[in-house]
């Protein structure tokens, strides 16, 4: 991330805003389940609300320096915090009831890791486990916005077939000015097809 992100997203504005306005609209009631894998933490503006919702929450953060501050931010023994790679989760399989990324795949720096992160959250979730993802769309002021940072831009129209073709069912797409959000489920019983599928997309 550049300055100006890190500083939007350290801010009392960006936490009030998450809580308030885009965790209610990006989970709409659903359940999250006993464990919930929140992929790029960042400043931990999600993360308190986050643990309101579910008795254990394990936070990923690829930057040791902001893994520090969530940690100090929040020392509570339902919290697990560590450092690692949305594309390559250290977790084993079937780990979670659900996941979420907020703002996060924009930031992986090529299509395949994208893809890889994807199939990557299909493999820790439970049969039946949720995904639930925001993103952001593709426009002159968010490229300006990540002046020397990484944005590769997930196209909303892309989403079904990529969360599709890594084992992903029961997906869905809504839109909000500036961004839009995404769900998807990991089927209770898959078959050897889709399973097959979601393993070759993680090799």
């Amino acid at each position: 991330m550049n300055r100006l992100e890190h500083f939007f997203c350290s801010t009392s504005l960006w936490q009030r805003t998450t809580q308030r306005v885009l965790l209610p609209w990006l989970f709409s009631g659903a359940r999250l389940g006993d464990h919930v894998l929140e992929i790029g933490a960042g400043y931990g503006a999600a993360t308190g609300h986050l643990l309101k919702l579910a008795p254990r929450v394990t936070s990923l953060e690829y930057d040791p320096r902001l893994l520090q501050k969530l940690k100090a931010k929040h020392q509570c023994a339902e919290l697990t915090a560590l450092c690692g790679d949305a594309a390559t989760l250290p977790f084993a399989d079937q780990s979670f009831s659900s996941a979420v990324a907020i703002l996060v795949l924009h930031h992986l720096k090529s299509r395949e890791l994208q893809d890889r992160a994807l199939a990557e959250v299909h493999r820790v979730l439970r049969p039946g486990g949720s995904f639930f993802a925001c993103e952001i769309n593709d426009s002159w002021i968010h490229r300006v916005a990540h002046y020397k940072s990484t944005f590769t831009p997930v196209t909303p129209g892309s989403a079904f077939a990529r969360l599709t073709k890594v084992g992903f069912s029961k997906i869905s797409v809504d839109f909000r000015r500036g961004g839009y959000r995404m769900s998807a489920r990991r089927a209770v019983e898959e078959t050897s097809k889709e399973q097959a599928v979601a393993a070759s997309a993680t090799a």
